[in-house]
Parts: C-alpha cells; sequence; structure tokens
C-alpha cells in the first residue's frame, strides 16, 4: 500500500494544487493532427533531398509513433514522459552545439538537423492546437532551410506539396482558434456515402471542398512565382557568413613539396606517369600529339597542349549562384610554347593561411582606378576537379576549406588538394567595370614585372606575326590609335576571316601553333583563337595572357544557380592596361567580344535573366515580338521601379514618401478592385435569365448585409432560415421571389416578372428604411 503525503507538507501541497488544475484543452481533431504531421514529415523529406542527408529514414517513422502515442495520451498529464523529453533535448542541444563547432562557417544543415530531432521528440507530447502550432512552424523552417541549401528543382515539387497540405491545414487551425465544428465527422460521412447524383449534389465539407483549395493554391503559385520574377535582387548579401562546405579530409589539407603543382585527372603530368586518377595520371600527354579527355578540360594544368585533338562529353561539373554573371577565370598563363602554354615559375606560389576560427582567406586587392563593385559567388563542385580555384576577376576574399591556399604569379588561385565532388565555397569579388571610354585612354606606361612576363614570343615567328596583325589593322575603316580599339578589332577579325575547324592536321615537332592558324588551316579549335589572338598582341608591344576558366553556363530561374558543364570551359585573352589591370577579350567564333560584365543597376536581373531562359524555348519570329515589348514596355517598368527604390531607401525622407506612395496606392487598389468586381459581376448578371438574374441579385444583397447561403443550402432552406432577421413584410417579398425562383428553374413554371421586379424595388427602399437585424459571420 502506498502512503499518502500529508496535505500539511509543501509535498502534498503542490500535489494538491496540480491535481486541482484543470486539465489542458486538448485538439479533437484527428483530421488536423494528420495534415500538421504530413506537413512535418515533407519538411524532413524535402531537407533530406535538398541538403542530401538521411534523416527521413529514422524520424519521419518515430514521428508517426510519436503523434499516435500523443492521440491516445492527449488527455492524460505524462509527468514522466515530459521529463525524458526533457532531458533528451538537452542532449540533441549538446549533439547541435557540437555539429556547430564543427561547421562555424555554414549552419544551416546544422539547425535543420536540430529542429528535425526536436520534432521528433515533440511529436510525443501534442495534446493542445498549440503544440501542433509548434509543429507548423517547424515544418516551415525545415522547408526553408531546404530553400536555402537547394541547388537543384528536385526540391519543387515538394514545396508545391507542402503549400498543397499547408492551406487545408490553415483552415482547420483557424476554425480550431474560433471554435467551429472541425469537419471530422462530416468527412466520415461524405467519403462513407455514396456518391450523390442531380439535385442530391451538397458539400458538406465546404471549407475543405477540393475545388476551391485547387483554385487557392493555383492562386498562391502563381503569385509566388511572380513575385520570384519580379522582387529586386540588392547589390549585396546582408550577411558576411557564407556557405562553405567540403569532405573531412580537405580541412586539414595544407602545401608541400608533392602538391604544389597543379593536378587533372584526365592529363599525365611530365615524369609523373602512372598516378592514377587524381593524381594527373590521365592518358591525354602535356606535349606532342595525343587525344583530349572527354571529361577534364586540358587547360587546368601547369602546361597545357594544344596539339590535342577531340572533344568533350557534357557533363555538369559546376553549381555557381552569383550576384552576376561573368567568366569563371581559373588560371593564366604567361609562357607560349609555340604548341600551348605554360606557367612560368610554376612552382613559385604564394601560400595563404587562413584562422582556425573562420575560412576566410584575405587576398591582396587588386591595383586598380577603375571603379569597382562587390559580387559575391558561391560554387558548388559535381564532379571532381583540378585543384585550380575558380572565380570572377578580382578576387578580394575566399571562404574554402582547406588551412592554406595558393597564389601564383599570375594571381591564380591554387588548392593543396583536388576540388572533390560535393566541395561548396564563396568568394567575394572586386571586378572593376568596363568603363571603355576609361579604357581608351590608359597611358602605355607599363611597369616592368608586367613587360619581362608578358611580351614573350617565339623570335621565328614575330616578324611574321606582327606583319599579319599590322595588316587586319589597317582594313579598319576608322583609325585605331588606342589599345583598346587595337585588342577589340583584332578580336572581331579573327572571328570573320578565320573559322572553328575540327579537322586540322596535328603540328609535327618544330611547327607553331600560330603560324598554322594564320597561314595553312584558317582557323582552328576554339582555344587556338585566343591563343593566336595574344600571341598577336605581343607581337604589337601589348602585354596579354592566356586566360583559362568556365564560361557563365546556364541559368536556372527557378533555383538562382548557373548550371556550369565541361563544355563551358574555354581559354580567352586578357590584355594588361596601365593604372586598371586585366580586361578580358574574346575572339572565338559565336561568343560575344568580351564575357558578361556587371552592369551599373541589377536590381531586376532576375526577371531579364527568366526571359531569357522562355525565350530559348520560342520560336524566332515570338521571340523577336517578345523582345520588343520588353524593351520599350518592361524596361521602362523596371527603369521606374529601380528609380523608385533608390528614391525611398536613400533617406529618412525618402522612406516617409514611400510609406505615403505605398499608402495611397494600396487605397487606389483597392477602390479599383472594387470597381473590377463590381463590373465583372454586372457582365455575369447580364448573360443570365431574368428571374435568375433577379435571385442571383437577391443573395448579393443578402451577402453584404452578412448573411451568406451555404452551398449545402437549398433556396427553400436558405430564405426560412432568415425569417427570424427581418421584419415579416421584408421577408414575405424575399420568399416571394425565392419560391418563383424554385417554380422557375426546378418546375418550368413562367412567372410574372414585372410584378417581381417591382416587389424587389419595394424591398431595396424598405433596406434604406428598416435594414434589419445585420449580424457578423464566426
Amino acid at each position: 500500500m502506498v502512503a499518502t503525503p500529508s496535505p500539511k507538507t509543501w509535498w502534498g501541497q503542490f500535489q494538491a494544487q496540480l491535481a486541482a488544475l484543470p486539465p489542458p484543452k486538448t485538439e479533437e481533431s484527428w483530421v488536423f493532427r494528420v495534415l500538421v504531421q504530413a506537413l512535418v514529415i515533407i519538411g524532413i523529406i524535402a531537407t533530406d533531398v535538398a541538403a542530401q542527408t538521411q534523416w527521413s529514414f529514422w524520424a519521419v517513422p518515430l514521428s508517426l509513433i510519436g503523434a499516435f502515442w500523443s492521440w491516445r495520451r492527449r488527455k492524460a498529464r505524462n509527468v514522466a514522459l515530459k521529463f525524458v523529453l526533457a532531458i533528451g533535448m538537452l542532449g540533441v542541444l549538446f549533439v547541435f552545439l557540437s555539429n556547430l563547432v564543427v561547421n562555424l562557417q555554414d549552419s544551416r544543415v546544422a539547425l535543420a538537423g536540430l529542429l528535425v530531432q526536436l520534432q521528433v521528440l515533440h511529436s510525443f507530447d501534442l495534446p493542445r492546437r498549440k503544440d501542433l502550432g509548434y509543429s507548423m512552424v517547424i515544418g516551415v523552417i525545415l522547408l526553408g532551410v531546404a530553400g536555402t541549401v537547394s541547388q537543384t528543382l528536385g526540391f519543387a515539387p515538394w514545396l508545391a506539396l507542402f503549400l498543397a497540405v499547408g492551406i487545408p491545414t490553415l483552415v482547420l487551425d483557424y476554425r480550431s482558434r474560433l471554435g467551429l465544428d472541425p469537419l471530422d465527422r462530416r468527412l466520415v460521412q461524405t467519403w462513407g456515402r455514396k456518391k450523390p447524383t442531380g439535385s442530391e449534389k451538397t458539400t458538406p465539407t465546404a471549407p475543405l471542398f477540393p475545388a476551391r483549395l485547387g483554385l487557392i493554391l493555383a492562386l498562391t503559385l502563381a503569385m509566388g512565382l511572380t513575385l520570384f520574377a519580379l522582387f529586386p535582387r540588392f547589390p549585396s548579401y546582408q550577411l558576411q557568413t557564407f556557405p562553405v562546405s567540403g569532405p573531412e579530409e580537405m580541412r586539414n589539407q595544407e602545401f608541400d613539396e608533392q602538391n604544389r603543382d597543379i593536378v587533372n585527372p584526365g592529363y599525365v603530368n611530365e615524369g609523373k606517369e602512372g598516378q592514377g586518377r587524381g593524381g594527373g595520371g590521365g592518358s591525354s600527354p602535356s606535349r606532342g600529339k595525343g587525344r583530349l579527355d572527354d571529361t577534364f578540360y586540358y587547360g587546368f594544368s601547369s602546361r597545357i597542349n594544344q596539339n590535342l585533338r577531340g572533344q568533350l562529353t557534357p557533363k555538369l561539373v559546376l553549381r555557381v549562384r552569383s550576384q552576376a554573371a561573368g567568366f569563371w577565370r581559373a588560371l593564366s598563363f604567361d609562357h607560349y610554347t609555340g604548341q600551348g602554354w605554360e606557367i612560368t615559375d610554376n612552382d613559385d606560389i604564394t601560400q595563404l593561411r587562413r584562422s582556425p576560427w573562420s575560412y576566410r582567406f584575405h587576398l591582396d586587392p587588386v591595383a586598380t582606378q577603375m571603379k569597382t563593385q562587390q559580387i559575391i559567388q558561391t560554387y558548388t563542385a559535381v564532379l571532381d576537379l583540378p585543384n585550380v580555384i575558380p572565380s570572377l576577376n578580382a578576387p578580394r576574399y575566399l571562404y574554402f576549406p582547406t588551412k592554406e591556399i595558393g597564389v601564383d604569379q599570375n594571381g591564380s588561385l591554387r588548392s593543396p588538394a583536388g576540388l572533390a565532388e560535393g566541395l561548396t565555397y564563396t568568394v567575394i569579388s572586386e571586378v572593376p567595370y568596363r568603363d571603355q571610354t576609361v579604357l581608351r585612354q590608359a597611358p602605355l606606361e607599363y611597369p616592368r614585372r608586367i613587360l619581362r612576363r608578358y611580351l614573350q614570343i617565339p623570335p621565328a615567328i614575330e616578324e611574321k606575326v606582327r606583319n599579319k596583325a599590322i595588316e587586319l589593322l589597317r582594313k579598319s575603316p576608322q583609325p585605331i590609335n588606342t589599345v583598346y580599339d587595337a585588342s577589340l578589332y583584332l578580336a572581331q577579325a579573327l572571328k570573320q576571316n578565320y573559322r572553328i575547324r575540327a579537322d586540322i592536321p596535328y603540328l609535327e615537332p618544330g611547327e607553331d601553333l600560330v603560324e598554322a592558324f594564320l597561314f595553312r588551316d584558317g582557323g582552328g579549335y576554339p582555344d587556338h583563337f585566343s591563343t593566336v589572338l595574344t600571341v598577336m598582341l605581343r607581337s604589337l608591344g601589348i602585354p596579354a595572357r592566356f586566360t583559362a576558366g568556365f564560361g557563365p553556363g546556364q541559368f536556372n530561374p527557378f533555383t538562382g544557380y548557373y548550371l556550369v558543364h565541361n563544355t563551358d570551359a574555354f581559354g580567352l585573352t586578357e590584355v594588361y592596361f596601365p593604372y586598371f589591370g586585366w580586361f578580358t577579350f574574346d575572339p572565338i567564333p559565336g561568343h560575344d567580344l568580351y564575357p558578361p560584365s556587371i552592369e551599373d543597376n541589377e536590381t531586376f536581373s532576375v526577371l531579364k535573366q527568366l526571359w531569357n531562359w522562355v525565350a530559348g524555348w520560342l520560336p524566332s519570329p515570338v521571340t523577336g515580338f517578345l523582345s520588343l515589348i520588353w524593351t520599350n514596355l518592361l524596361g521602362a517598368v523596371g527603369g521606374f521601379l529601380a528609380w523608385l527604390w533608390r528614391l525611398v531607401s536613400g533617406s529618412l525622407i525618402g522612406a516617409v514618401l514611400g510609406l505615403m506612395l505605398l499608402s495611397a496606392a494600396g487605397f487606389l487598389g483597392w477602390l479599383g478592385w472594387g470597381r473590377l468586381g463590381a463590373w465583372l459581376t454586372q457582365r455575369r448578371l447580364a448573360k443570365l435569365h431574368p428571374l435568375n438574374r433577379l435571385y442571383e441579385k437577391l443573395l448579393l444583397a443578402l451577402n453584404g448585409k452578412g448573411f451568406a447561403k451555404s452551398r449545402a443550402q437549398t433556396p427553400c432552406e436558405y430564405i426560412g432560415s432568415l425569417q427570424e432577421h427581418f421584419p415579416l413584410e421584408q421577408w414575405e417579398i424575399m420568399a416571394e421571389i425565392v419560391g418563383a425562383y424554385e417554380a422557375w428553374r426546378y418546375g418550368a413554371q413562367e412567372q410574372n416578372l414585372p410584378y417581381l421586379d417591382q416587389q424587389y424595388r419595394v424591398l431595396e427602399r424598405s433596406w434604406r428604411r428598416r435594414p434589419g437585424k445585420k449580424v457578423v459571420s464566426g
């Protein structure tokens, strides 16, 4: 026999007070509970899909078990269980803090793991609607984390499914807050009933009517996609912590005597054959005749051989999120070998070490007097890549997982380990604007180190190439007096006078690529054009270098990522302008004369990129017509919105003015929406039979007074429910109109329309004198 504590002791008093507490009001709607659980499960699976985790294998079954337990024990106090859950949450917190220390730079996945674990524990104790509300919030947060981590459209179906489940969940949550019927019983009755026909069709669960929910879902998706396309993109991120992740073994990587070189898995490093994949042990040679590797771009190596033939098989290699498109440059070369390029003093790299508490590396700023703009890029490797680090021009900060990185004498970034699949890093670049007027005024006072390094050319071809360059320049209709114009014109001349050829013969030992290109083959592979332009400019005394990297790739407007394939890799020419730095020129046919550059305003660039993506699927005449509309109409609207944003965000007065304009626009929109609704209603009524139109006018008038007709009510039932709310003379007129409508609609009996119209006018006049008892629907 268990002893009962004395009521005089503090423990007995505490137990008595605890027992005297009223039991918590539990949520009795099992449909609401099922939908909330579905929201959480969708959030967990979406996070798994986006972050490539495997939480759903254990979290989903445990959450279902917890939800069932919570339903069965919803009316019990479960004090012991609460203590166990509290201890479990402390353990989960410890695990989260441990993961946070390991992932200081990107805590999103660690936070999602914490929420999943908390939700599993929380699912065992969900007696009240408020507790279910916490689970709904966790589901929304998980979906938000999945949205920020996701890099593909694999997240989109889960987002749509979340919306489809979330809408009825919010409906039931609102009904629960108001204390209305939870609809559970009516749903069971509806499912167990045979499908009604004819006049028996009713909607006993109108708040969850599928057609209504489908319409709301369609409108929500349409508005979301529209806002996504129109929403302004700000010029920089508001937070200064950026995504960084990689394999565990990369975090301790440093440079030593064995890994200072560039390792391309598809190509042989001289003296290092047979190293195998990932060690530069491919089958394509760095000298002489050979075949291109079909996966790895040959230009990412310390020595590139342009006497190789073949082509790449398209494969996705990078996903890039950037505030501006550009050339993701990886490696620059200064020494021309006659059949390719190499890096002088390849092992002479500057090693930079980061703080153990941060993944950020500080890079030397680029010396330029040109106006610059900060551009943030995040790169994710989809395939194993060489240990060069692509970035936009002029990187200032690099967030990278290894302990050290290297910077070679050409300013290219190098990792002590290859870029492994799944690696994510971030670069902040101070990209110079490409002001052509300023570049044309650049002086010719080159630093000695630039002249020594970037004017090298084989003496045997120097004069011949210089004469060919001068010959092309003399064909210009306008005098060419600046380095910028000479570079631009020669790039254009190569595009127009030479063609891409895949059938050119191999170069024999001693033959020169540039000489064969200009005087024998009449063209060559795409990268050969950039080699020829670089050597041509050097022959004229203009410092230039060959730079390899990736083009922007294909922009996906739904994910916000640029999808970069190995076939997007190519080489172009960089020209040095004193006091302003290096600027690119692209002589390859089919490419622009220089890669995409930053513009003064990129606020609404997503809308433009979305249009470019859509236009790729449309016929040319349709694209041309829509482009004309885009240029003249949408361009003006975008410019006005950008100007308005600068105005309201520039000062306190501008912010106040913006609030006033927003209020005025909202008021005008409200008026316009009301007028539009009235006009559409009049058009709809005008198409009806006169008696049907009169009946609909009566329903609209009663709806405005707070007496809306339910779809489940027949006209007779509806008018009968109004008898106690209106004076007898008003109700009799309404009953007469409704009775006439039923007789016409279901009995095909003709009615006295002039009399009924007169009666309705009498009803309207009486409403103005005696409006009746207006109610507010709960």
